[in-house]
C-alpha cells in the first residue's frame, strides 16, 4: 500500500532513499515536477498550483498520504492545501515539523505552550520562496521562544545540484554560509531547508565549522513517517507497487536520478 513523495524535482529523492530504507516494506510513489523545477524562485500562488496539481496525480496513484519532500511547497503550499484542498480521507505532510521538532526536541504531538531550548541562535538556508514565507520561523514560535533565526536565501544551489554541476553547488554553498556568517557570526545549529541541500551537507558542515550542528532533513523525515504510520496504518494507500514519475523528460531524468541515488532508476511520464 503506497506512500506519496512529491518534490519539485530531485531533491525529494534524499528523503525518499532515508524512508525507503526505514520502511522497506512499504511502497513509495515519487512525483518530480522537473518540467517546472525550480520552485524555489516561484511566487506562491505558482507553487500552489503546481503542488496541488501534482499531488492530485499521486492521489489518483493510490497514495492516501502524500509527504511535500519539498520545502518550498511545504512552506508556501501546505497550509492553504490543508485548510481548503486537501479530500477528508486524504493526508498531506510538509517536512518542516520533524526538523523543528528534532531542532526543538519535542516529541510528535507535544501541544504543550513555547518554551526556551538549547539552541539560541539558529542559520537557514533555504530556497528564496522559503526565505520569504517565514514559515519556519511560524512553525518554530509555536514550540519556542527566544530564538533568533538568520534566513540565508541560496539562490543558484537548487539548479546546480539538479544540473549535477558540483563544482558550482559547493561553491555557491560556501559565498552564502559567507553571507550569513556576516549576519551571524557564531550560531549554534544550522537547518538545511531544502532537500536537495543534504547532497552538500558536508560542504555546510566544512564551512560552518565543527562546532554547529547541521540540521538536515532525510533521516528525520522518515523517522517522522515511520511513527505516524505506526499510528495510522489507515492512511497507507491502495497502491501496490513503487514507481517513479516526471513530468519532465523520463530518459533524462532516469540517468540524473539514477546518479543521484547511485542505483538504477527509471522514471515513466506523469
Amino acid at each position: 500500500m503506497a506512500v506519496g513523495i512529491f518534490d519539485s524535482g530531485l531533491g525529494g529523492l534524499t528523503v525518499l532513499d532515508a524512508v525507503a530504507k526505514r520502511l522497506p516494506d512499504v511502497p513509495f510513489v515519487y512525483f518530480g515536477d522537473n518540467a517546472h523545477t525550480p520552485y524555489g524562485v516561484r511566487d506562491a500562488d505558482d507553487v500552489y498550483d503546481l503542488t496541488t496539481r501534482s499531488v492530485a496525480r499521486l492521489f489518483d496513484a493510490g497514495c492516501d498520504l502524500v509527504i511535500l519532500a519539498c520545502n518550498t511547497a511545504s512552506a508556501a503550499a501546505l497550509r492553504r492545501m490543508q485548510e481548503g484542498w486537501v479530500p477528508p480521507q486524504k493526508r498531506v505532510l510538509g517536512v518542516f515539523v520533524p526538523l523543528i521538532e528534532a531542532l526543538t526536541e519535542r516529541q510528535w504531538g507535544d501541544n504543550s505552550p513555547p518554551r526556551e531550548v538549547a539552541v539560541r541562535h539558529v542559520a537557514l538556508f533555504a530556497t528564496p520562496a522559503t526565505v520569504a514565507s517565514r514559515a519556519f520561523q511560524r512553525e518554530l514560535a509555536f514550540r519556542a521562544i527566544g530564538v533568533d533565526v538568520e534566513a540565508q536565501s541560496c539562490g543558484g544551489v537548487v539548479d546546480a545540484i539538479e544540473e549535477g554541476d558540483e563544482i558550482l553547488a559547493e561553491a555557491l554553498v560556501r559565498s552564502h554560509v559567507d553571507a550569513l556568517k556576516r549576519k551571524m557570526p557564531h550560531p549554534d545549529a544550522a537547518v538545511l531547508g531544502c532537500t536537495h541541500y543534504p547532497l552538500m551537507e558536508t560542504v555546510f558542515q566544512d564551512a560552518l565549522g565543527e562546532d554547529v550542528r547541521v540540521f538536515s532533513q532525510a533521516k528525520l523525515v522518515a523517522e517522522s513517517l515511520a511513527d505516524y504510520l505506526e499510528r495510522r496504518p489507515e492512511m497507507k494507500g491502495s497502491g501496490k507497487v513503487s514507481q517513479f514519475m516526471t513530468t519532465g523528460d523520463p530518459a533524462r531524468v532516469s540517468s540524473k536520478a539514477t546518479q543521484f541515488l547511485r542505483r538504477k532508476v527509471e522514471f515513466s511520464p506523469a
